[in-house]
């Protein structure tokens, strides 16, 4: 596993200020384990701020993650047919082992991971306050159970490592861990983060975890685990102490997707860029906004990620967040032009490339964006949801807290909308599990939450085959709802590839 190695000890800690975690003024500090880094305070902030750092490269958030989750999804297709083919095998499902998107996002994975052990391991050596530095253990553990959550949910079974790694040899014949193993080890991070992580930072950066992200990512792992009583308890804990948190649902739901508001109250953790500061390549580096722009429109987009007219169409026109989440004109040649004129004559993705941000490129590119990891919508949600599954059927508060967004659809711009009206009391378990698996279709749409959704849900043939897909795909559930192991890795350590896991490919 030459990238795992590689990641293992060469490791980069990125110095970056405490008051955000991607302001890369990049100062690498050597090659060294963590007994010989780890001597001050000081230290052990800028090693979680470079495990914080990892996620923010273009080969994760800055592109290829949420760019294979929307192509895998039946809510992104391909504008552009002449774009890479590594993308448009992944939207037609005919992608194999040596996918370049797939290849490029396992090592960065396994960087963060590395950055989260390097701080995990070398921290405690470092005389300071045990809060604080409990604290910053916590925000480490916290960054590397979002890089195995993303793994897990992705791959499957796939290597556990939960310490870093100074000697190479020590992985080269490495084995992958069950999943059920890499969620135990995902929960008790999160769990160590409901102990020890402040219920915010200052200036109240989302970029940094905190008691409130993680119970929201303990109640999304829950959900996935179908173990709806604790998804519940945990959701609700987070609505419950909202006010301590700071959380709640912004007024209009285009503030969400305006890069110059950076974090806002609905925000409850997120990826931060920084338009105009510049490192070494591909930190800080990302794209989302001319890969769903218009190609040859003022705006120099680039037409790849381009939902399809169906999933255009089945947003009703009386909801805002269509209105927000297209792009349905734009100047070309200085006229205003309908999406009938665009080179690839759909409407487009609005949320990333409208409103990039004042520092963003030409393109949109190098943006302010904050890309949301959770948010508190999600948090209403992932509650109803759980509510449902756990009782038998919607309580009150399961209704509740689905209309909560509801509501916040239809006044969000300053005025009145009839749409979506509230739901009425008496729908059975099953209608009322699709109306939340619907609105958080619609809610969280192109926010790459979707395909997790298919997969916990096991629709994959009722998205893409059945009478109302929205996208027709030839698919085979028993491959496509995991991605292959990387081949590149797998030719250098077969033992990768447990019985029964990625053996479709």
């Amino acid at each position: 596993m030459k990238n795992l190695n590689f990641v293992a000890i060469t490791l980069v800690i990125l110095i970056v200020s405490i008051s955000s975690c991607t302001d890369l003024e990049e100062n690498p500090v050597g090659l060294l384990a963590p007994e010989s880094y780890f001597k001050t305070a000081q230290d052990a902030q800028n090693a979680v701020n470079g495990a914080y750092a990892e996620l923010a490269y273009e080969s994760l958030y800055g592109r290829k993650l949420p760019l294979t989750l929307s192509l895998l999804s039946d809510m992104g297709d391909i504008g552009d047919p002449g774009t890479a083919s590594r993308r448009i095998n992944l939207n037609t499902f005919t992608h194999d082992p040596n996918n370049g998107m797939i290849t490029a996002m396992w090592p960065q994975f396994y960087r963060v991971i590395s950055a989260s052990n390097n701080a995990i391991d070398g921290i405690p050596s470092v005389e300071m306050d045990e809060n604080r530095k409990n604290a910053l253990i916590a925000e480490a553990r916290f960054a590397r159970a979002l890089a195995y959550y993303h793994l897990v949910r992705l791959f499957g079974a796939v290597p556990y490592i939960d310490q870093y790694v100074e000697d190479p040899n020590s992985v080269n014949d490495i084995e992958s861990t069950s999943p059920d193993q890499i969620y135990e080890g995902i929960i008790d991070d999160l769990e160590f983060g409901m102990d020890h992580l402040p219920d915010t930072h200052d200036g109240d950066i989302r970029s940094r975890a905190t008691v409130g992200s993680a119970a929201t990512m303990l109640a999304s792992v829950y959900l996935t685990r179908e173990n709806y009583d604790m998804a519940a308890e945990m959701a609700e804990y987070v609505i419950q102490n909202k006010d301590r948190f700071g959380y709640d649902l912004v007024d209009d739901y285009q503030e969400l997707f305006n890069a110059d508001n950076h974090d806002t109250r609905e925000h409850i953790f997120t990826i931060d860029f920084l338009g105009g500061v510049t490192g070494s390549w591909p930190a800080n580096v990302d794209y989302m906004a001319p890969i769903t722009g218009i190609r040859d429109a003022d705006q120099q987009g680039w037409s790849v990620l381009v939902p399809s007219m169906k999933v255009f169409n089945s947003f009703n026109d009386e909801d805002y967040r269509k209105e927000v989440g297209f792009q349905k004109e734009a100047l070309i040649g200085g006229e205003m032009k309908p999406y009938t004129e665009y080179n690839f004559p759909r409407p487009h993705i609005a949320k990333y490339a409208l409103f990039p941000g004042s520092n963003a490129n030409a393109d949109g590119s190098m943006s302010d964006i904050n890309y949301t990891v959770f948010r508190y919508a999600e948090v209403l949600l992932i509650a109803a949801e759980a509510l449902n599954e756990r009782d038998g059927g919607p309580s009150q508060s399961a209704y509740d807290y689905i209309n909560q967004v509801r509501n916040r659809a239809r006044s969000a711009d300053g005025n009145a909308h009839g749409y979506p009206a509230d739901l009425t009391a008496g729908l059975s378990q099953t209608a009322f599990r699709d109306s939340v698996l619907e609105e958080r279709r619609i809610e969280l749409s192109f926010e790459y939450k979707r395909w997790y959704d298919v997969v916990r849900r096991d629709m994959l043939d009722e998205v893409f085959t059945g009478s109302d897909a929205l996208e027709t795909r030839s698919v085979d559930p028993s491959k496509h709802y995991l991605l292959p192991l990387p081949q590149d890795e797998l030719d250098r350590n077969p033992n990768l590839r447990p019985d029964g896991s990625n053996n479709g490919y």
